[in-house]
């Protein structure tokens, strides 16, 4: 029994001087794989400030400034873990860190494939710039004022003041209207007057007396007025007018005085 506990001994004390005389052969690289660990440290640190001033000069989108500084920061630790695990001999530790860190990042991307997706989208939206802060669009069956430019959504307030947040997918895949961009916009209206021949002559004269005092007409392109078809005993007439576009509200208000004057002088003019 006792040589059964002098064997087992021996063999604990064996295997831990060997562990022993193993660290201690290994701390100069343990030195050295702190030394690069702490480099690599500092230098993420030091690029991702970098980075971060390099992209504000390019985009004034905060949060798309720390997601590069932060994307560039964390590779440059892993490359330095890598080094340091290097130094210190472990590589099936490296390969099996490799192995594990491509397997998650594809069951992340399986998992969070529309999250990437609008992140990818923001990103695009940042940079192209088809909108921004302030700007009125119409996206998706909304139209509104963009509010904020986030890397996943825009949050839009509607001209009903709803609060409205949308992934930017959606508003990189589907069509967008940016009335802030677009100075001047054209409307049409559409009547019939009799057929009758000083009816068609005098109608050019009608409708430029009914467009007089209407606000928010553009100056350099006059309205135009011609004949479509021919309605049974009536004239299909069209008035084409451009009007300042300064917001949405506005050009549907405008487009109501253009449609009231019109009506008012056809009436007094016993054309309707």
């Amino acid at each position: 029994m006792n040589k059964s506990f002098s064997s087992w001994g021996d063999l604990i004390w064996d295997k831990l001087h060997r562990w022993a005389t193993a660290g201690i052969k290994m701390l100069p690289n343990m030195a050295v794989a702190i030394i690069v660990a702490i480099a690599f440290f500092l230098l993420a640190r030091l690029i991702k400030i970098l980075v971060y001033k390099f992209v504000s000069k390019l985009s004034d989108n905060p949060a798309l400034s720390g997601l590069f500084a932060n994307i560039f920061s964390i590779i440059v630790t892993l490359i330095g873990l890598f080094v340091a695990l290097e130094v210190l001999k472990l590589d099936k530790a490296v390969s099996s860190l490799l192995a594990g860190a491509g397997i998650i990042g594809l069951a992340l991307g399986f998992a969070f494939q529309d999250l990437t997706a609008n992140f990818i989208s923001g990103i695009f939206i940042t940079f192209r710039r088809p909108f921004e802060v302030g700007h009125q669009i119409e996206t998706n069956g909304f139209c509104g004022n963009v509010e904020d430019i986030q890397l996943r959504s825009t949050l839009l307030r509607t001209i009903d003041g709803l609060h409205v947040i949308i992934p930017n997918k959606d508003i990189f895949q589907k069509p967008i209207i940016n009335h802030s961009l677009t100075p001047e916009r054209r409307t049409e209206i559409t009547f019939n007057v009799p057929a009758v021949h000083e009816s068609a002559l005098e109608i050019q004269r009608l409708a430029a007396e009914a467009l007089r005092g209407v606000d928010h007409l553009a100056e350099n392109k006059p309205p135009e007025v011609y004949f479509t078809n021919i309605d049974g005993a009536n004239i299909k007439v069209t008035v084409a007018c451009w009007i300042v576009n300064e917001d949405i509200r506005t050009f549907e208000d405008t487009k109501t005085q253009l449609i009231m004057k019109i009506t008012a002088v056809l009436k007094n003019n016993k054309l309707i």
